[in-house]
């Protein structure tokens, strides 16, 4: 059985995209480390990159390009300065050269050594080729970004069970049932059970260092977002919605910085119209920080990352004053755990599954976790993230432009909004009563994905993007 940790789900890069910016970018770090093993770096005179499927449809507005760049320049996407991303793509168009891993200097021309093949690989819909030349000889390696910054080598048959994270949870957990099973066995909630996995990987001093890591870059997104005007790259002219919004909700209290921002809120008016606008803010910040390149934690990708921190930041703001780092960490824990088991069970790809795959598991994961914090029980917590799920099944993804903006924002904004009335809905449900558990929706989900349409998962050939009128954008 795979194990796969909360941190596996929650990862901090750049965005726009897990599977199209994140993933290559790690892919690129990976060949690297092939090519390191294998002894062939300091002989390579040439190195290029092939891009198959949706990588190739949209690419270019998911930086594919850019992220395969920064890989290949040796910088780290939880750490690089993003105001230097720029300054470095500029530099290797401009000189054709790129300083491969920062330590070897190679003639490379983006426009022909990156190829945007429109032509798919029979393995997965993300797959991407490097090709190094070494004394005339071209030696080549194929990896696939599978949804969440995963990435793969083509080992089985089946994408959706290729892992390549092995450990021995205690508890090991495939589906919904199990965790129930272990939850009432050992008469503890679902967050203690995943913090009891986690540790047996890593001591908890590291897991909270790693939990508050994850929250404070989720804090610092929110609070870049509603802090910052304009229009968003690309071409579409979006303009950002999250500083109006911000601006026109927040009280008078005085703040400096992003813990004083969440007292300061805490003290606004919090009527019902007001705390559907401050949720949609949240998820608005954060999803408009991560269409410029800003720096994110896929939950679990980058497309739908506005929903989680959206949720845990209402709970905060709206449920619990005196919420506290323990709760942080409970909500965290128990998100990651439902969505490793959408990742076992189904897809978090929108290539593989359609936006379900990314916005509805993010809704059910954050609907589950706020179930637990908001007094639910285990069964309880499954009957949310089921509720969730239930209402984003078979939704397409159809990016206009190939960018992570039109409809991709303001799903995060309705995701986390569906979250909050399926965690309430659930806590007034009684378990025993309940006809579709998660299981079977997280089954129906993957089923949806195999029979929905190619060209209605981000490939924008269907839906909104041929639908409107890039001119009226």
């Amino acid at each position: 059985m795979e194990c796969i940790s909360v941190f596996d789900m929650l990862k901090i890069g750049i965005g726009p995209s897990s599977s199209h910016t994140l993933g290559p970018w790690r892919a690129a770090e990976r060949w690297i480390a092939e090519l390191k093993a294998a002894k062939t770096f300091e002989s390579i005179e040439h190195i290029s990159i092939d891009l198959y499927g949706s990588l190739s449809l949209t690419g270019k507005g998911h930086a594919t390009d850019y992220a395969i760049m920064l890989g290949l320049s040796g910088a780290d996407p939880e750490t690089v300065p993003t105001a230097h991303i720029d300054k470095t793509i500029a530099s290797i168009k401009a000189t054709e050269t790129i300083v491969f891993n920062n330590e070897k200097t190679l003639a490379f021309n983006p426009e022909r050594d990156i190829v945007f093949n429109k032509t798919f690989l029979p393995f997965h819909a993300n797959g991407m080729t490097f090709t190094a030349t070494v004394n005339a000889n071209k030696i080549e390696s194929t990896f696939y970004s599978i949804g969440g910054g995963f990435v793969i080598k083509e080992a089985l048959d089946n994408a959706k069970k290729n892992f390549e994270i092995k450990c021995a949870f205690p508890y090991p957990i495939e589906k919904g049932t199990e965790l129930l099973r272990f939850c009432k066995h050992l008469n503890l909630p679902i967050s203690q059970v995943v913090l009891e996995n986690e540790k047996s990987i890593r001591s908890e001093s590291d897991i909270d260092f790693e939990i508050k890591r994850v929250w404070d870059t989720m804090l610092e997104c929110m609070y870049l977002g509603c802090h910052t005007q304009g229009s968003l790259p690309g071409g579409l002219n979006v303009r950002r919605r999250a500083f109006d919004m911000h601006q026109s909700l927040k009280g008078a209290t005085p703040y400096s910085n992003a813990v004083e921002w969440i007292y300061a809120i805490r003290n606004t008016e919090v009527k019902f119209r007001q705390i559907l606008k401050w949720v949609s803010c949240f998820a608005l910040a954060v999803n408009e920080v991560n269409a410029s390149l800003g720096r994110v934690v896929t939950a679990p990708t980058n497309g739908s990352a506005g929903v989680i921190p959206a949720v845990l930041m209402y709970y905060l703001v709206i449920e619990n004053h005196d919420g506290n780092f323990e709760d942080i960490k409970r909500f965290l824990l128990v998100a990651g755990e439902i969505g490793s088991i959408f990742k076992k069970g189904a897809t978090i790809s929108a290539a593989m599954g359609g936006c379900q795959a990314e916005i509805g598991v993010s809704s059910a994961m954050a609907a589950g976790a706020l179930c637990e914090l908001l007094g639910g029980t285990p069964d309880q917590v499954l009957v949310a993230s089921e509720i969730a799920m239930e209402h984003h099944l078979g939704l397409t993804c159809d990016p206009i432009g190939g960018l992570v903006q039109i409809p991709c924002i303001e799903r995060n904004a309705m995701g986390a909004i569906k979250a909050i009335n399926a965690a309430e809905l659930a806590l007034d449900t009684d378990p025993d009563n309940v006809k579709v558990p998660l299981d079977k929706v997280v089954n129906t989900m993957w089923e949806t994905a195999k029979d929905m349409h190619s060209k209605y998962k981000e490939t924008s050939e269907g839906g909104l993007a041929v639908g409107v009128n890039l001119t009226d954008c």
